[in-house]
C-alpha cells in the first residue's frame, strides 16, 4: 500500500499537463519579473536530489549590464561558429532559429556545479564524478517545472563557450557551467516545441526501450 501524500487522480493530470507545458521558451516579454517570486522558485533547488547529499549547485544572477554583454556576445560567437558546421537549406533553418532569449529576458542565470565540493564527503561520485553534475539537472528541472505554475518561461541557453563564460564571470576554478538560463514571461504559449514548429525536428512518437 502507498504511503505518503494521498494525490488525486486531478493533481496528476494537472501535473502532466505542467510538463506538456513546460517548453523551452526563447522569445520574451521585456516586463519584469518581483524578485521574490524568482527567490521562491530558486528555493526548489533545496528540494532536489543530489548524489551523497552533495548540494553542488552553485548560481550566479547575471545582472549587471558589463557581465549580459559578456554573455551575449559569447553566444554570438559560439552561434555563428555552430552555422558554419551546416550547409545549405540545414544553415538556412538554421539560420533562422531564435536560440536565445538574452536580449529580452529579464532575468538571467548562471548555474554552475561545483566539483570540487567537501560537501557529501563523495559518496556516490567516486566511480561517477559526472554525479554532481547530473544532480544540478536534476535541481533545474524543479526550478523550471516549479516556476511555469506560475507562467513564467525558462530557456536554457547551450550554444555558449562554457570555459569563457566562467572566465567572465570570474567562479572559482572547481566550477563547471551546467545551464545558462533566461527566465521571463513568455512571449506566447505553446505546447510544441519551438524546433518541432520551425521543422528542425520532431519529437518521437514512442520510447526506446530494450530488455536485457
Amino acid at each position: 500500500m502507498a504511503t505518503g501524500p494521498d494525490f488525486s487522480d486531478a493533481f496528476r493530470d494537472e501535473f502532466g499537463q505542467l510538463m506538456e507545458w513546460r517548453r523551452d521558451v526563447r522569445r520574451f516579454k521585456t516586463d519584469p519579473v518581483e524578485g521574490a517570486l524568482i527567490d521562491r522558485c530558486l528555493a526548489t533547488f533545496n528540494l532536489a536530489p543530489s548524489v551523497g547529499l552533495s548540494e553542488p549547485w552553485r548560481i550566479v544572477r547575471v545582472e549587471s549590464d558589463v557581465a549580459q554583454t559578456k554573455v551575449l556576445k559569447n553566444f554570438e560567437a559560439a552561434n555563428d561558429f555552430a552555422l558554419s558546421g551546416y550547409t545549405g537549406e540545414r544553415a538556412q533553418t538554421y539560420a533562422g532559429l531564435k536560440l536565445a532569449g538574452m536580449r529580452e529576458a529579464p532575468v538571467q542565470l548562471a548555474i554552475f556545479c561545483d566539483d570540487g565540493t567537501d560537501k557529501g564527503s563523495g559518496l556516490g561520485a567516486g566511480t561517477m564524478p559526472e554525479m554532481r553534475r547530473y544532480s544540478v539537472v536534476a535541481a533545474i528541472t524543479q526550478f523550471w517545472l516549479y516556476a511555469r505554475t506560475y507562467g513564467l518561461g525558462v530557456g536554457w541557453v547551450s550554444i555558449l563557450d562554457p570555459k569563457q563564460l566562467c572566465l567572465d564571470l570570474d567562479v572559482p576554478e572547481s566550477w563547471s557551467l551546467v545551464a545558462y538560463l533566461c527566465v521571463g514571461w513568455p512571449e506566447h504559449d505553446k505546447s510544441t516545441p519551438e524546433l518541432e514548429r520551425a521543422g528542425w525536428e520532431a519529437r518521437a512518437k514512442s520510447l526506446d526501450i530494450t530488455s536485457r
